[in-house]
């Protein structure tokens, strides 16, 4: 991925990092759980050639910095501080793309103000996706020094994919760098989403919100989006036929569709 590096420091004093390209209107795209701003890599050129993008590590990996204890409403504060960094900049309210944990931290952020003039979020989960046996269970593979076999319970229990999607993200080059994430985040993360509000959230949201939902993803997306879709002022639902949560990388050229309809 091609791009500027830059930060953006948050409320509490922690340095975001970003990567911007392109050349438009302002577009911020916020990766889920385990991840960095390297997973927008299948939707990266497409997106530049339309919009000026900016994508950000989430605290605690790669070019961003942490601080404990760690909260979601640190998060919050994240997306908000990009978003009005991106705003004062065009002079105008950006728009966001946001996946899975992120699409939480977005809901999070449009909730208390941050400035966006239109949402995406895909499959933003809440509490019924990480119920408290896995949690447990994924905790101690982590804390025995297991991250390896935390994040294929994570795949395939909550997530929803089969195995052999996740031997074709173990094969995928770098993905050996996504297991100190692991260690370091998913823990916290899931902690954090047992006590999530995301429809209490969607009620304080006032900009039109696309929510994206792929047709094979997990009951609890299913469930949590449609529950959105009635909880958002202004939402429009669009299922992704055929797909469940890994469209990014298996359908970008459908991601990008929707996005261009709902941003235009």
């Amino acid at each position: 991925m091609q791009g500027h590096r830059h930060t953006v420091t948050s409320a509490d004093g922690t340095g975001i990092g970003l990567l911007t390209a392109g050349t438009g209107p302002a577009l911020l795209l916020v990766h889920g759980g385990m991840g960095r701003l390297e997973r927008w890599e299948p939707l990266w050129e497409l997106l530049t050639g339309r919009w000026q993008v900016t994508a950000m590590d989430r605290r605690g990996r790669g070019s961003s910095g942490d601080t404990q204890p760690y909260r979601l409403s640190k998060e919050y504060d994240d997306v908000t501080a990009v978003a009005t960094s991106l705003a004062d900049g065009q002079g105008r309210p950006a728009d966001v793309l946001a996946h899975s944990y992120g699409a939480l931290c977005t809901l999070g952020a449009a909730a208390r103000g941050a400035p966006f003039r239109r949402i995406a979020l895909y499959e933003p989960p809440g509490p019924q996706a990480v119920p408290r046996e896995w949690r447990d269970r994924a905790s101690a593979l982590v804390a025995a020094g297991q991250p390896g076999r935390a994040m294929i319970s994570f795949l395939t229990e909550v997530i929803g994919l089969t195995m052999a999607q996740v031997s074709e993200l173990r094969d995928t080059p770098g993905a050996q760098d996504v297991l100190p994430i692991v260690s370091a985040t998913l823990p916290r993360e899931a902690r954090a989403l047992a006590s999530a509000a995301p429809l209490a959230l969607a009620g304080e949201v006032s900009a039109p919100v696309l929510l994206l939902l792929g047709e094979t993803s997990p009951a609890w997306a299913a469930d949590l989006t449609h529950a959105l879709s009635a909880a958002l002022p202004q939402a429009t639902l669009a299922v992704l036929p055929g797909y469940g949560h890994e469209a990014i990388d298996a359908a970008p050229a459908l991601i990008y569709r929707e996005l261009a309809q709902f941003l235009a």
